[in-house]
């Protein structure tokens, strides 16, 4: 018999917010995180416009000295951490840290650290790089630094799988709580590359929006027909998932259950999804039958939907193949319209979405959505927040290299 996994505690460092509350006061309002690029003159770039956190400051939530030896996607990771333990209302003195794992991934790591240092060695020499560059740049060190403040001695790692990293690792960890290694388990994603290699790169390769630098509140545009790239945001998204028995012996409050998990791939291509949209079809299917519920279960899906022609197609084209008719009885939308791709977060961040979703019976716009495209004729909730019931959800994310992933969400009864 496997354990029941369910939600307990979310943590979102997000352009449109810092904490779940006010995070999702943002989605519901269609508000939009997107503005001028500030972390850096982007004056000569072909995108001058991304989702960042402005109102972040480190040291209010992690000691100051340290925070100054984590790049900032390790910083936004145990922010989060910090803030869904606050929410799950967990005492860490009472409970037993070798039955509690972290599984926090990135898409990128210390892109930002890279960055800079390459700089101090190309103005003032090899010998002038700092010391902490290396455990600051890795991927790995948002879960190894998570796993250190806190005190967490379980499962640990760091799923990188490009876009879907956060869906993976919250998978990942729900598998390793229903085996019975751990008893809860920290999982996400966190990213902050709002840097110029890695703008200067996505934009080189034509996936960022490129021509409304003017405009950048309505520059994400998921499912409309004039959607020209996507917008590159940052932050991250914690869960603090545990057992239902452990979470029912501490009295804790259960947000939603974990039912389901699927991971697929393309076998196709570097960046593009393939067009025949099979594998994230297939991916949807198992993570339903995962969850012991028919495709006719599921209300909602909180989608991929980046801002790019082709995921669009591609994706829509997976929910009809996966769900037949039913797909025009879904609901779908993307906060991607709202807080940009945080690329290996976006998981993280929008499987939080999805758990709000599905405990409030409330459903995030797509905001921007003001032309239809004809090829896409699903419920993609434009610009409005909208109520319905919703018992299952799925959350998806399709990644460079051809990873699909999906989570269900479902009530918890």
């Amino acid at each position: 018999m496997t354990n029941r996994v369910v939600v307990t505690g979310l943590g979102a460092v997000t352009p449109i917010g810092i904490g779940k509350d006010e995070f999702w006061k943002g989605l519901l309002a269609g508000k939009s995180g997107i503005g001028r690029i500030t972390h850096f003159d982007a004056s000569d770039f072909k995108t001058q416009i991304a989702a960042e956190i402005n109102d972040f400051t480190a040291s209010d939530f992690i000691d100051k000295k340290e925070s100054r030896r984590m790049d900032r996607y390790t910083q936004f990771a145990i922010t989060a951490t910090k803030l869904a333990f606050e929410d799950a209302q967990v005492d860490l003195t009472k409970e037993d840290r070798e039955r509690i794992g972290v599984f926090i991934g990135t898409g990128i790591g210390g892109i930002e650290t890279m960055d800079e240092q390459y700089r101090v060695i190309l103005a003032k020499g090899p010998n002038r790089v700092s010391p902490f560059c290396v455990p600051m740049m890795i991927a790995n060190m948002a879960t190894g630094q998570t796993s250190i403040n806190f005190g967490l001695k379980g499962p640990s790692s760091c799923p990188i799988t490009a876009c879907a990293t956060g869906t993976n690792a919250i998978g990942d960890a729900m598998r390793t709580i229903q085996r019975g290694e751990a008893d809860v388990m920290v999982a996400g994603g966190t990213e902050a590359c709002i840097s110029p290699l890695p703008v200067a790169g996505f934009a080189s390769m034509k996936a960022l929006c490129t021509d409304m630098n003017d405009n950048p509140a309505k520059a994400s545009r998921p499912f409309d027909k004039n959607r020209s790239g996507f917008v590159m945001g940052e932050g991250a998204g914690v869960v603090i998932l545990e057992s239902l028995e452990h979470a029912k012996k501490r009295g804790a409050s259960i947000y939603a259950e974990i039912a389901g998990y699927a991971s697929t791939s393309d076998a196709y291509h570097i960046t593009s999804p393939d067009p025949d949209a099979v594998q994230p079809a297939r991916c949807f299917s198992m993570a339903v039958k995962d969850a012991g519920l028919n495709l006719e279960d599921v209300d909602y899906i909180n989608a991929h939907g980046t801002s790019t022609q082709l995921n669009e197609k591609t994706e829509t084209k997976a929910i009809k193949k996966a769900f037949g008719k039913h797909a025009y009885e879904l609901s779908i939308s993307s906060i991607k319209s709202m807080i940009g791709h945080l690329l290996g977060a976006a998981g993280g961040i929008e499987c939080i979405a999805t758990v709000l979703t599905v405990k409030n019976d409330i459903m995030p716009p797509t905001i921007n959505l003001d032309t239809p495209d004809e090829e896409l004729d699903l419920d993609y909730v434009p610009n409005v927040a909208r109520k319905r019931v919703i018992n299952a959800a799925i959350s998806d994310s399709l990644g460079f290299g051809g990873h699909n992933a999906a989570i269900l969400v479902k009530k918890f009864k």
